[in-house]
C-alpha cells in the first residue's frame, strides 16, 4: 500500500497529535485496554487524516499480518523457554551459585548480573518473585538493609527485560525497525552493562545506607533454598547461551568473508525462531525431562506459560497498526522532515517519545510500541545501518523504562514485595528505573556517533 498523497502537512500532524491524545486520554482517564486504545487511536488518525475508508482497513490488516508474523513465534518460544527455566529452579541455580562465588561484600553485584541474564528469557515479575527471597536471606544474613541487594537484582532485571532479546520488548522493536536481532542483542549486553552497573550495585549501596529496610516479617522465618534439588549451574548457562550465540553468530557471519562457507548454515541456525526453538528443545530435555518431569507435566507448564502473550502480541500487534497508519497516512515523511529540519539525532527522538509515553502511561509495553511504530513510519529507517537501528532500539528501550511511578504495575509489585511506602518507593525504585533508562539510552547515543 503506498501513502496517501496530500500536502496538507497542517492536517497530518493535527490527525496524529489529536490521535494521539485520544489514546493517552483513553488509557489514563478511562482504564481502556491498551490494546483497545491504540487500535482507536490509530483509527482516528486515518479517519482526522482524510484516508480513504478502503485504506484504513488494509492499513489495519497490514499492521497486524506484518508485526505478528516477525514477533509470534519468537514470544511464544521465549515463554516456553523461561517457563521451563523457571519451573526447574535454574534461575535459583545462577542467583545461588553467582552469590556464592562472589561472596557477600560482591552479593550485590552477583545479584545485578543474575537478574539481567534471568529477565531475557524468564518475564520481569516472575523473575523478581523467584529471585527475591535469595536478596532478603543475604540481608538476613549480613543485617543489612534488604535495598542493598534488592536494588542490584531488580536493576540487572530491568536491564534483561527491557535491552536484550530474546524477552519481548527489543524483539518487537527491533521486528517494527527491521533490524538484525544480532545487532540488538550485542548493542542490548553492551548499553545493559553499564546501565546495570550504575542502577544497580552502585545505587543500591547509596540505597542501603540511606534508607534501612528490614527483611519482612513474612519471609523473615523461610527457609533457605534447598540447593540439592537445582540443577547445575554449567547446565543453566550453556540453555541461556544457546540463542544468543547462535543468532549473534548469524549477523557476525554475514560480515566476515571468512565465514561465507558455513554461513547458509549459521543463517538456518541463527534464524531467532530456530536458535529458540533449539534452546527450548534442550530445555525441555535437560532441564524437564532428566530433572523427572514427564511429558504431560511438561507440556502443562508451557501451556501456562502462553497465556500471558495473548495480550502482548495483541499490543504489539496494534502497534503494528499505529506505524502503518501513520506511515500510509503520509505522516511518517512530515514527522522525518521535521526530525531532519531539527537537526536531532534519531537515537534521541525515539528515546523522547518512548520516555513521554512510559511518563503518560506507565507501560513499558505500550512505551516500545508507539515509539516504535512512529520511529519506523519515517522514511529512509531502512537505509540506515544495522548498528545505528540498533542503538535506535535501545533507546527506545531506555525510553520505555524511565521515571516508572503510581500509574506502573511494577512501581506497585516492587513496594509490596519490599515492604515500602510509596515515597521511598519513588525515591529508591523510580530512580534505579531512570537510571536504567537514561544509562542505557546515553550508551547507544555514544555508540551511535560511530555506527
Amino acid at each position: 500500500m503506498t501513502a496517501v498523497a496530500t500536502p496538507d502537512a497542517a492536517r497530518l500532524v493535527f490527525a496524529a497529535v489529536a490521535g494521539l491524545i485520544l489514546l493517552l486520554i483513553l488509557i489514563i482517564k478511562f482504564k481502556v485496554h491498551a490494546m483497545i486504545s491504540i487500535l482507536i487511536g490509530a483509527v482516528g488518525i486515518g479517519l482526522m487524516a482524510g484516508m480513504p475508508l478502503s485504506d484504513i482497513i488494509g492499513s489495519v490488516n497490514e499492521g497486524i499480518g506484518n508485526t505478528l508474523k516477525g514477533i509470534a513465534l519468537l514470544v511464544g518460544l521465549g515463554s516456553m523457554f523461561g517457563a521451563i527455566l523457571e519451573e526447574s529452579g535454574g534461575a535459583q541455580t545462577l542467583a545461588v551459585t553467582m552469590v556464592r562465588k562472589f561472596g557477600d561484600e560482591k552479593a550485590a553485584w552477583a545479584l545485578g548480573i543474575t537478574g539481567l541474564v534471568v529477565a531475557m528469557p524468564v518475564f520481569f515479575d516472575a523473575g523478581l518473585i523467584i529471585l527475591i527471597p535469595l536478596a532478603f536471606s543475604l540481608a538476613k544474613r549480613t543485617k543489612r538493609s534488604v535495598l542493598y541487594y534488592v536494588i542490584p537484582l531488580l536493576a540487572g532485571l530491568a536491564v534483561g527485560h527491557a535491552f536484550i532479546p530474546p524477552t519481548p520488548g527489543p524483539v518487537l522493536v527491533a521486528s517494527m525497525l527491521g533490524v538484525d536481532l544480532g545487532w540488538v542483542i550485542l548493542i542490548g549486553i553492551f548499553c545493559g552493562i553499564f546501565a546495570m552497573i550504575a542502577a544497580g550495585p552502585i545505587w543500591g549501596s547509596i540505597c542501603g545506607k540511606k534508607y534501612m529496610i528490614e527483611v519482612p516479617e513474612h519471609v523473615a522465618q523461610q527457609a533457605d533454598i534447598d540447593e540439592s534439588k537445582l540443577p547445575k549451574f554449567g547446565t543453566i548457562v550453556g540453555i541461556i547461551l544457546i540463542p544468543l550465540v547462535l543468532i549473534i553468530a548469524n549477523s557476525v557471519a554475514k560480515v566476515v568473508p571468512a565465514l561465507a562457507g558455513i554461513q547458509p548454515v549459521l543463517a538456518f541456525l541463527g534464524e531467532p525462531f530456530m536458535a529458540l526453538l533449539l534452546a527450548t528443545i534442550a530445555a525441555m530435555y535437560l532441564l524437564g525431562t532428566r530433572h523427572g518431569y514427564n511429558n504431560a507435566q511438561l507440556e502443562k507448564i508451557m501451556t501456562k506459560s502462553l497465556e500471558p502473550t495473548g495480550m502482548i502480541l495483541l499490543v504489539t500487534a496494534c502497534g503494528g497498526v499505529l506505524r502503518y497508519m501513520l506511515q500510509n497516512s503520509g505522516l511518517g515523511d512530515v514527522i522525518g522532515n521535521a526530525v531532519a529540519n531539527a537537526s536531532l539525532p534519531l537515537v534521541l527522538v525515539a528515546f523522547i517519545v518512548a520516555a513521554l509515553v512510559r511518563i503518560s502511561v506507565g507501560s513499558s509495553t505500550v512505551a516500545m510500541t508507539m515509539a516504535a511504530g512512529i520511529i519506523s513510519a519515517m522514511p529512509g529507517i531502512s537505509e540506515l545501518s544495522p548498528l545505528y537501528l540498533a542503538c535506535v532500539t535501545a533507546a527506545i528501550a531506555g525510553g520505555s523504562t524511565v521515571c516508572s511511578h503510581f500509574n506502573d504495575s511494577g512501581f506497585w509489585l516492587v513496594k509490596s514485595l519490599v515492604g515500602m511506602d510509596e515515597k521511598t518507593t519513588l525515591k529508591t525504585w523510580t530512580i534505579m528505573e531512570t537510571l536504567v533508562g537514561g544509562v542505557g539510552f546515553l550508551v547507544a547515543l555514544i555508540i551511535s556517533f560511530f555506527a
